[in-house]
C-alpha cells in the first residue's frame, strides 16, 4: 500500500508539479536526500514558500515532536542536492537554517505565512520548526 507521501509524489510528477486540494496555489517541491546512514535516496514532498529567488521549505514534520529526518540528511550533505520543480529535476544547494540563528524568525516568518497549515502545527509542539533555503541551480 501506498504511503500518503508516495501518492503526493505520484501526483505531483503526473502533472509537472502542479498538485490541486489542499496544495491548490502553492508550490511545492519533490526534496532529494541521501540519507546520512543508509546511503538510500529519499524524496519528500515539502510546501515551498518563494522568497528572493529561492523556495524555504519547513521541516515542520506536520507538528511532530522531532525533526524529519531529511533535515539531519541536508546538513550531513556536502555539496547540492536535487529537487524536483515544476516538472524540471535540478541540482540545488540548500541552506538549513534552525532556531536562534540570526535569520530564522524571518525566514520561517515567511513560510508561516504563505502556508497557513503553519499556525496548526505550532500547536501540536513545543518545538520551533528549522527551515531551509533551496536555490536551484
Amino acid at each position: 500500500m501506498a504511503s500518503f507521501n508516495d501518492t503526493v509524489i505520484e501526483n505531483y510528477r503526473a502533472n509537472d508539479g502542479e498538485l490541486g486540494g489542499h496544495w491548490e496555489g502553492k508550490q511545492v517541491l519533490l526534496l532529494h536526500t541521501p540519507g546520512r546512514k543508509s546511503g538510500k535516496n529519499f524524496v519528500n514532498p515539502l510546501v515551498a514558500a518563494p522568497y528572493e529567488g529561492s523556495y524555504i521549505v519547513c521541516g515542520s514534520a506536520g507538528g511532530a515532536p522531532e525533526d524529519p529526518q531529511w533535515v539531519a540528511n541536508l546538513e550531513a550533505l556536502d555539496g547540492p542536492t536535487t529537487i524536483e520543480l515544476n516538472g524540471d529535476t535540478l541540482q540545488a544547494d540548500v541552506r538549513v537554517v534552525r532556531p536562534g540563528s540570526d535569520d530564522w524568525e524571518k525566514l520561517y516568518g515567511v513560510w508561516r505565512e504563505y502556508w497557513p497549515d503553519a499556525a496548526d502545527y505550532e500547536t501540536k509542539t513545543d518545538r520551533k520548526f528549522p527551515v531551509a533555503v533551496v536555490t536551484a541551480r
